[in-house]
This record gives C-alpha cells, sequence and structure tokens, in this order.
C-alpha cells in the first residue's frame, strides 16, 4: 500500500493546507498503518529553476549528446515520475499563492510533463483512475458573492492536470480566508475562517478514508 504526498506551503508549521493533508494522511495510515509513504516537498527541497528547461531541451537531442545539466534533468523528471507510478493513491498539499498556481508546484508540474510516460498510452491518460485527494487552501475569499469572485486561477488548473491530464480520480477539500486570524482588516471574518477550517478537516479525513477504501477494492 503506498500514498504520494505534494507538499508545497511557503508557511511550513502554520501551513493550513499541510495540517490539513495531515489530517488526511492520518485517515490513510490508520486503514494502512504499514503503508509506504513518498514525500515530495517542494519547499523544502525545490527543483532547480533550469530542470524544465533543460529537460525540454533535451528532447531535441539524442541521449549520448546531452550535455550535463540536460541529463541531470531527464534523470530528474524521471525521478519525480517515477514517484508517481510507484504510489496508488495521492495526497496533494497546493495552496493559492498571488491568485495563481505555487511556482513550486508549477515547476513540479512543468518537469513532470516532460516524461513520455505522461503522455499515457492509447489515448488513456498515465494515472486513470488513480484516487487523489486535492487540497487547496485561499488566504482570502474566492467564492460567489465575494468581491473576489473568480480570482482563484489555481485550482481550475489543478483539475485539469491532476484529474483531465493525469487522470486522477479527484477529492477536493476546499479551505478559504486562511489569513483572517492573523489579518485585522479580515477580524469580522474569523468566525467563518474557523468555519472553513473545521469543514476543510471533516472533508479531508472522509477523503483520506475514501483513498485507502479505493485501494483496498482495487486489490480485492
Amino acid at each position: 500500500m503506498s500514498l504520494f504526498r505534494l507538499d508545497s506551503s511557503i508557511q511550513g508549521a502554520r501551513s493550513t493546507s499541510r495540517a490539513v493533508a495531515d489530517t488526511a494522511e492520518q485517515a490513510w495510515a490508520r486503514t494502512h498503518p504499514s503503508g509506504l509513504i513518498t514525500r515530495r516537498d517542494l519547499v523544502a527541497s525545490p527543483l532547480p529553476p533550469h530542470a524544465w528547461t533543460s529537460a525540454v531541451s533535451a528532447e531535441f537531442v539524442p541521449a549520448d549528446q546531452h550535455t550535463d545539466k540536460q541529463a541531470e534533468a531527464v534523470a530528474l523528471a524521471t525521478e519525480l515520475v517515477d514517484e508517481l507510478f510507484a504510489a496508488e493513491a495521492y495526497l496533494l498539499a497546493v495552496p493559492l499563492y498571488n491568485y495563481g498556481v505555487s511556482q513550486h508546484v508549477k515547476n513540479w508540474i512543468d518537469l513532470v510533463i516532460t516524461d513520455p510516460r505522461m503522455a499515457g498510452t492509447g489515448g488513456r491518460p498515465p494515472l486513470a483512475g488513480r484516487p487523489a485527494a486535492l487540497i487547496t487552501s485561499r488566504g482570502g475569499g474566492y467564492g460567489p458573492g465575494a468581491p473576489r469572485e473568480g480570482w482563484d486561477h489555481a485550482t481550475p488548473y489543478y483539475r485539469r492536470i491532476f484529474g483531465d491530464l493525469f487522470g486522477m480520480e479527484l477529492h477536493v477539500s476546499e479551505i478559504e480566508l486562511t489569513m483572517a486570524e492573523i489579518n485585522p482588516a479580515m477580524a469580522a471574518l474569523r468566525d467563518q475562517a474557523r468555519q472553513q477550517l473545521e469543514a476543510g478537516h471533516v472533508s479531508a479525513e472522509k477523503h483520506g478514508e475514501l483513498l485507502a477504501q479505493h485501494v483496498l477494492d482495487q486489490q480485492s
């Protein structure tokens, strides 16, 4: 039994996405206490900024003519995709930054996509049907009626990449207003923020259990 966990928050121990992902992981681990968890923390161990361009350029050069940077980038992409294919379920903790995708996550996705295996086979996505808990957190409010409704340009992208392109079966937990506790201008929203956080943990626990059950069902 194996779970791949991706973290990308820059907030460390203060991170909401990491805390909610912990809840999902614990729920998964209750069913698979001896299961393998592979972790990729994109902030603690950021990917080299040049890796994507080097991996892309390597596609147009015979392997025996790769530069050192190209060879290293291809090897890194292979390692990242090996991690994905080795897992049976996924936990993806990906906060919203500046209304879009974290640069750490975008770099990881871009590099992963360079591996030929991620094109899938026979029109079938490479990770078709494998379950994933997607944990998204947002400092402000972006839902219906909010002043910045529609400004979340990350969650639709994550759904497109992980769900449509990779083929994962997504279970999404969304938490908003995470900055309310520390931003005086959002003080009036603190009760709502606490409700959002509690609901996020409830959702993540449910989704962690769903990941675990999905793996059991596939193996039975």
